[in-house]
């Protein structure tokens, strides 16, 4: 996939943006879209002079949901073939993500467009955001693994209500329940986005988020924490050692920004047990 006709990508500051870019169409969601989206988020993880990604759409609105005016769904011929819904193939590379992701809402944040921001690690939104998880209300099913991720931002009693009711609901709201980590005005929105993404890059070691990132979905849905003390115990036995952990101790005594020497593309520890997926 060389080019893109649905969203735009560019990377400044070793910040990556990328920008649903159907705003005519109020960045409805398409296949194409999706399958763009997916080739976005992997490019940006591969390239080490990315630290962090902005998800953002162009226009007054991030994506008003499905637009089934253009979109025919290429689902397999065998019923039993396996087949990921657009949604999921954008939620579940984001999921997978070793760069921090931040997700900058404005306008209308419905259906997909309310699924596929659940897996960044921000949710920034403009006053004018209105989310809406409405598939009750198309005779459909909840998309983008939304069922999954939700009750863990939200709690179980606010997911079912907005999955059940498929009712909209403003940016205040969304800020009260903690979907969303602060709200503002929309012409202000990119530049807090941009303004927290540089404080990770200036102050955070790419290795730790990427491995702390992982282990918080990984190990935060176990039954007992003695899983995520063992991974604990292994990664901290090694990182003590580590270039990135001296950097990071001798910045802080010396009183200077750290400046860490561990790349994701090539020092991720070894034994992670999600390694190979």
């Amino acid at each position: 996939m060389d080019t893109y006709s649905e969203i735009l990508y560019s990377v400044s500051d070793r910040i990556a943006t990328v920008s649903l870019n159907r705003p005519d169409e109020r960045n409805g969601y398409t296949l194409r879209m999706a399958d763009e989206l997916a080739h976005a988020f992997d490019r940006a993880d591969r390239d080490d002079d990315v630290r962090v990604v902005v998800l953002t759409g162009t226009g007054e609105h991030f994506c008003a949901g499905l637009d089934m005016s253009v979109t025919e769904f290429d689902t397999p011929d065998d019923p039993e073939a396996e087949w990921a819904e657009p949604a999921g193939r954008c939620s579940m590379r984001i999921f997978a993500m070793n760069k921090p992701v931040i997700a900058a809402i404005r306008g209308a944040a419905v259906g997909a467009g309310a699924t596929i921001i659940l897996p960044a690690d921000y949710r920034l939104a403009a006053t004018d955001a209105r989310f809406g998880y409405v598939f009750s209300r198309r005779g459909i099913y909840a998309e983008g693994a939304s069922t999954w991720f939700l009750p863990r931002l939200v709690g179980m009693g606010c997911a079912l209500d907005w999955m059940i009711s498929g009712r909209a609901f403003d940016a205040a709201e969304a800020l009260s329940a903690g979907l969303v980590h602060s709200v503002h005005e929309p012409e202000h929105l990119l530049d807090k986005a941009y303004q927290l993404a540089r404080t990770i890059i200036a102050t955070t070691a790419p290795v730790s988020v990427a491995v702390i990132r992982q282990m918080l979905y990984r190990t935060g849905a176990l039954d007992s924490p003695y899983p995520a003390h063992r991974l604990d115990s292994r990664l901290s036995a090694a990182a003590l050692t580590s270039a990135d952990a001296r950097e990071g101790f001798d910045s802080f005594r010396q009183r200077r920004a750290p400046a860490f020497p561990g790349r994701v593309s090539s020092d991720l520890p070894d034994h992670l047990p999600w390694g190979n997926e």
